[in-house]
């Protein structure tokens, strides 16, 4: 399975934003970009530059190549409604996704591990495809042989005493399921996002 192998803490300085909780500390002492121009001062981005930086930042962010980004893209476009809403959508749904913003992975980096490495189940099956769609009314779970695991028994410790950010999700931590209630929206996505540069960087 293809991946990004730049350390995460560098794409986060050239993306500017926090890709990884162990980034948090890197950018706080090196708050600008890497390599020996990163402090250097730079002219007016131009309005591809900036919508370049966009895609490059929500790519990074959701940890998704160049190809299969640009098949949501499309994808996002053939919707009804806004296609950068749409897309968020497609993005936000993802299993990885899911499984981070419940809060079983304190990554999308980690969770597509967890996903990846079979502790993960979609209505009763197990799965190891990150990208598998996660649709309202399934059910997602940690494994029956993982939940023992103590990091899975911290986890669903650390849940029970938060509240899951995403409406859309509703988790039992005695029984470590999860179940899909709707769809995601826009409004929740905490992490700053310009889609509509994205969307304009692919109909050029």
């Amino acid at each position: 399975m293809a991946r990004n192998l730049t350390p995460i803490v560098k794409l986060s300085r050239r993306e500017g934003v926090e890709l990884h909780p162990k980034a948090i500390k890197a950018m706080a002492r090196r708050p600008y970009g890497p390599g020996q121009h990163g402090q250097s001062r730079r002219s007016k981005p131009s309005d591809y530059s900036l919508q370049l930086r966009e895609k490059q930042k929500v790519k990074r962010t959701y940890g998704i190549l160049e190809r299969q980004f640009r098949n949501y893209v499309r994808e996002a476009e053939r919707q009804n409604g806004v296609s950068g809403e749409n897309l968020l959508r497609l993005l936000e749904t993802r299993l990885d996704n899911a499984v981070y913003r419940l809060g079983l992975a304190p990554s999308r980096q980690s969770a597509r591990q967890l996903v990846t490495h079979a502790h993960i189940t979609l209505n009763g099956k197990k799965v190891d495809i990150p990208s598998i769609r996660v649709k309202p009314k399934d059910v997602i779970a940690v494994k029956d042989g993982s939940k023992n695991n103590e990091y899975f028994k911290q986890a669903a410790e650390t849940i029970q005493s938060n509240t899951i950010s995403a409406s859309w999700l509703s988790f039992d931590p005695k029984k470590m399921t999860a179940k899909v209630t709707g769809e995601p929206v826009r409004e929740e996505i905490t992490e700053e996002i310009a889609e509509q540069l994205i969307i304009e960087y692919y109909s050029r």
